[in-house]
């Protein structure tokens, strides 16, 4: 089950992936990641999906990883009194707190944080962006808005506040109960969705307790502003283009795209590419070139993860959509503009023994015939330091703990083995040829890197490197230094 690509591919369980056959199939065409959306479904229904997958786990013997999407304050509109109405261009219409049944001048909108926080001049936007309201005059219960964009609005319609920072709790009652349920399960991710200020990651944080690590959703305004700050607190970034694009310029988009992806390579924290990329084969067997094009954007620019919405999750062409993405990325990455791009856009070394121990064990790989990077790890640092180079050669993290095996499975270019504790740096040697050779990473006369933290077992500590061959793997187990 050995990956010929670097990019990782995150699938969506749901109601077309909810069986073992179809999840072992859509692992088997190249799924790393499978993701629970929160969203939907019943716990019973994930609890099944979240035990399918590690079933398939034991019986490939691979870690994979899980990531549970909280859903995350849903904001919407109230019902009306003939489930829709038509909004004119220019007409005035009212949002307020008033639970009678909505009509073509008004309807109810639940949220009075909204109202606390809204000025006149600000944006409303209702059903994915589609109706744009202007607000003219606003009160604690009541907004009078200008219609902008008209159109039909319906029932529970969702509404976007894009130019405000609404003093909401990044995590409803319901996202509180889901954490807890997911954390029980023992996800390996947690992805917070309409993350505001860095705060807010806090606050998951301290309710997951270091059971799962933290993913943070960029698809605000006000996250793009404090992107910086939200990075430094989370483990991992999602940029979430879809209520992206619905509360920014369409053309917005894809620099902001740039830009986080870039800020979380230099970071040397996985960032995953999410929403509509191949939306099209939902219902057809093959996706448009537009969307091809898309995916293959975010591989170049050094994405740790691309995702499957929809696609795989209620789509009629899930391992087809896996299949595809996983082709595309191991076209795109056999591409020489892509290794140039990749190194034209790494970052600047930094100043610690770490870094500077995973820098010479990338440009060993680049200038010898070294077939791997093999690392140990604990916490799973030393991993991600490596793969912040994006190295030429793949990366085999080893690793005792399996909760850290399986989180590195988001990040690029990590081949995750899980391996037995070692106190002497020879043996780390001796189980890193053994794992480049049972994985086919090549043959005896083959040459590795590995790197590791001396003393053993001690976060952060990586300040050792050597050059082996995978004939190591003869040593016996109990020869003395």
């Amino acid at each position: 089950m050995r990956r010929l690509r670097k990019v990782k591919i995150v699938a969506t369980l749901g109601p077309a992936s909810d069986s073992k056959g179809m999840i072992r199939a859509l692992f088997e065409a190249g799924a790393d990641v499978f993701r629970l959306n929160m969203s939907h479904g019943s716990h019973d229904e994930l609890r099944a999906r979240h035990a399918i997958i590690r079933e398939i786990e034991r019986e490939f013997g691979r870690p994979i990883a899980i990531l549970a999407d909280l859903q995350g304050p849903k904001l919407r509109c109230g019902l009306f009194a003939d489930g829709a109405v038509d909004l004119v261009e220019n007409a005035a219409f009212r949002l307020d707190l008033d639970d009678a049944p909505g009509t073509a001048s008004r309807v109810n909108l639940p949220h009075p944080e909204i109202f606390a926080a809204l000025e006149p001049g600000e944006t409303v936007l209702i059903n994915d962006g589609k109706i744009r309201l202007k607000v003219e005059k606003c009160g604690a219960d009541f907004a009078d808005c200008r219609v902008e964009v008209g159109g039909e609005i319906s029932n529970r319609k969702g509404v976007n506040v894009p130019d405000v920072i609404l003093p909401l709790a990044a995590l409803s009652p319901k996202d509180r109960d889901d954490l807890e349920f997911a954390c029980s399960l023992g996800v390996d991710w947690l992805a917070l969705s309409f993350v505001q200020r860095p705060e807010d990651v806090a606050e998951a944080r301290a309710l997951a307790d270091g059971r799962a690590a933290i993913l943070s959703k960029i698809e605000k305004p006000a996250a793009v502003k404090a992107f910086a700050d939200i990075l430094a607190v989370s483990d991992g970034i999602m940029v979430a283009r879809g209520d992206l694009g619905v509360e920014l310029p369409v053309q917005n988009v894809p620099p902001i795209q740039k830009r986080l992806v870039k800020a979380c390579r230099n970071a040397g924290k996985p960032v995953i590419v999410a929403t509509q990329m191949m939306e099209s084969m939902i219902t057809s067997p093959v996706p448009t070139r537009a969307e091809v094009s898309d995916v293959a954007t975010a591989i170049y620019e050094g994405a740790d993860a691309v995702m499957l919405s929809a696609e795989s999750a209620a789509g009629e062409y899930p391992v087809e959509a896996v299949t595809t993405m996983n082709d595309v990325a191991v076209e795109v990455e056999s591409d020489p503009v892509y290794r140039e791009m990749i190194e034209a856009s790494r970052s600047a070394p930094r100043e610690s023994i770490a870094d500077a121990i995973t820098v010479a064990a990338r440009e060993i790989a680049e200038t010898t015939e070294v077939v791997a990077i093999c690392c140990f790890t604990h916490s799973g640092t030393t991993a991600l330091k490596v793969a912040r180079e994006r190295p030429r050669v793949p990366i085999i993290a080893l690793t005792p703990l399996v909760g850290t095996a399986r989180r590195l499975c988001l990040s690029w270019g990590m081949h995750c083995v899980m391996t037995s504790e070692v106190r002497r740096f020879k043996m780390a040697v001796v189980n890193a040829a053994r794992a480049a050779e049972k994985y086919d990473f090549g043959s005896d006369e083959d040459q590795i890197v590995v790197t590791a933290g001396i003393p053993f077992n001690m976060p952060g500590t990586t300040n050792i490197l050597r050059v082996s061959s995978i004939e190591m793997r003869l040593m016996d187990d109990f020869e003395s230094d």
